[in-house]
């Protein structure tokens, strides 16, 4: 039985989709926090199974008779490791053979702000002696396509990552990825450092959106804290603001980009290039 935490987020949907093409509907399990969000995935004859980070007791039961465990990380900044630590606890209380995790492209040696929670996550994982895979998920293409509004709008995009690369891969790749990882043999006790093909700057996508749209976009580089700022006048929180920011300044280091093969081997295709990808967003 494979178990998939969050699995009513869009991560998490798209890998109980991917499984429920390899293996039977009862033997995957969708361990969410509120049961009555995932009633499309019950009404597909997956198990449903509450599953609260914070409450490790329902953590065990949700993990009962399970086999193999994704541990989507927590969206809950500051409280990540105590959750996962929680989920790793009841992983080997179950006797899981695999526990997957979706942590962060090079998570030991880069300085983004999110890195320490999945490097310590990553430490607590192998200490508990629970054979693992770690999903270290590069940078999402949905994070730059799924917002064009404002950039067509005002005929330029934002950031502060001057000419930084960035490896990013559709999220419906990096599902495909832990389906791989959670459904063939030979996974075990591995890290993939998990990128897309094709890297791209941000004036490169400033120009792939002008290409397809017809409009004339450009690139806009700004100090990390001016586009900090600017994030926060679109309507996104502080928090997020500041942490796409940093990124950003991470990218500009080189600390998104990746020329590992490891997403292209687990799914067996090229991975989604920027051009598609912006295609896909300006059709919606």
């Amino acid at each position: 039985m494979i178990v998939v935490t969050g699995a009513t987020g869009k991560l998490g949907r798209l890998v109980v989709d991917g499984l429920l093409k390899k293996v039977a509907a009862d033997e995957i399990v969708a361990a969410v926090r509120s049961p009555e969000k995932a009633t499309e995935l019950k009404a597909l004859g997956v198990q449903v199974r509450e599953a609260d980070y914070g409450r490790p007791e329902t953590l065990r039961t949700a993990f009962r008779g399970a086999e193999k465990v994704l541990l989507i990380s927590s969206s809950e900044v500051g409280q990540r490791v105590v959750q996962h630590t929680a989920v790793i606890e009841a992983a080997k209380a179950a006797g899981v053979t695999l526990l997957a995790y979706t942590s962060l492209l090079h998570a030991d040696t880069t300085t983004l702000v999110l890195a320490p929670e999945h490097k310590a996550t990553e430490e607590a994982i192998r200490a508990s002696g629970v054979p693992y895979a770690l999903l270290r998920n590069g940078w999402y293409l949905e994070n730059h396509t799924e917002a064009l509004g404002p950039a067509l709008a005002h005929g330029a995009v934002l950031g502060a990552a001057k000419e930084g690369r960035f490896a990013s891969a559709a999220r419906a790749d990096y599902a495909a990825a832990a389906v791989t990882v959670l459904t063939k043999e030979g996974s075990a006790n591995k890290t993939f450092e998990l990128a897309g093909d094709q890297a791209y700057t941000l004036t490169e996508l400033a120009a792939e959106v002008s290409k397809q749209s017809g409009k004339t976009v450009v690139y806009k580089d700004l100090p990390a804290t001016e586009y900090a700022a600017a994030l926060a006048g679109f309507g996104l929180p502080e928090p997020l603001a500041q942490m796409l920011a940093k990124a950003d300044e991470g990218a500009a280091k080189g600390e998104i980009n990746s020329d590992s093969p490891d997403l292209r081997t687990l799914i067996g295709r090229p991975t989604m290039t920027l051009a598609e990808a912006v295609q896909t967003a300006l059709r919606r």
